[in-house]
């Protein structure tokens, strides 16, 4: 039922783990000296910067983002300018959490400060590409039953996916392994990024497999709805032919009642005349 919307996410999801490894060969190419663990903060960035790009520009391509409901440049500015916001409140949302969560607070703050950039440009930006700044339609999609279309499944499953590789990736920090990537937070963040790159996989995978249990009642009721204007459009054009036809039968007589009904006798007419 959904795949072309699947073959389309697969491609997507390609292109995005193609500019990850991108992100990764061309600095070691063109940077004296690079490398993920030694210039940990130099690929972070590279990668976020890769992925958040080319995540806008595929999304925008393929028109998943919702419409809007206004075509003027001020509108478009304000949605502008509240995405870059969401994705500043983000940035500082996840740089609280991962110091709740024990990260060092003035130490390694630029270290902890950059992760929480990874993070949101795996997780918020796609919330951003295919919700667009709607907070409401965030709590709706995470919460229980809350997908509404195959990119809505698709969400929910690249962010867990992240989230949890970046919470897996804290367990060996603190073991006397002495490694470089347990320095912090090497591990994290190329936790996150392996099970980012693991969602990418899954999620057109377990779409393709669990196609026919998912219905989404909630999207047909949606559509219904949004195709209400223009069946109502449809119904006033056909009512205002059947008004006019009636007037002019009603001003031509049974003249106007043989155009109206050509199956109508023509010797009943000549009778009558």
């Amino acid at each position: 039922m959904w795949d072309h919307e699947i073959k389309a996410m697969a491609s997507s999801h390609s292109i995005i783990a193609a500019s990850v490894f991108m992100a990764t060969v061309l600095p070691a190419v063109l940077v004296p000296g690079f490398s993920v663990y030694g210039t940990h903060l130099l690929w972070l960035y590279s990668v976020s910067a890769a992925v958040a790009a080319v995540s806008v520009s595929v999304f925008w391509l393929l028109g998943i983002s919702p419409p809007t409901k206004k075509h003027t440049l001020g509108y478009k500015l304000s949605r502008l300018f509240r995405s870059c916001l969401y994705f500043f409140l983000s940035c500082l949302f996840f740089h609280t959490v991962v110091i709740l969560y024990g990260a060092p607070l003035i130490e390694s703050a630029l270290e902890t400060f950059s992760l929480a950039v990874l993070l949101t440009s795996l997780t918020t930006l796609r919330c951003l590409c295919v919700l667009g700044p709607n907070v409401q339609a965030w709590i709706r999609v995470f919460s229980r039953h809350g997908a509404m279309s195959v990119w809505d499944t698709c969400l929910q499953i690249t962010v867990a996916f992240t989230l949890i590789g970046a919470w897996l990736g804290a367990f060996p920090i603190p073991l006397d392994w002495d490694r470089p990537w347990q320095v912090w937070p090497v591990s994290c963040s190329l936790g996150a990024m392996i099970g980012y790159l693991a969602g990418l996989v899954v999620a057109p995978a377990w779409i393709h497999y669990h196609r026919k249990q998912l219905t989404y009642k909630c999207k047909t009721a949606a559509t219904i709805v949004a195709n209400l204007p223009s069946r109502f459009h449809e119904v006033h054009k056909i009512a205002s032919r059947t008004f006019k036809t009636s007037l002019s039968f009603h001003m031509n007589g049974l003249k106007g009642r043989q155009a109206l009904n050509p199956f109508y006798p023509p010797q009943l007419c000549k009778d009558k005349q």
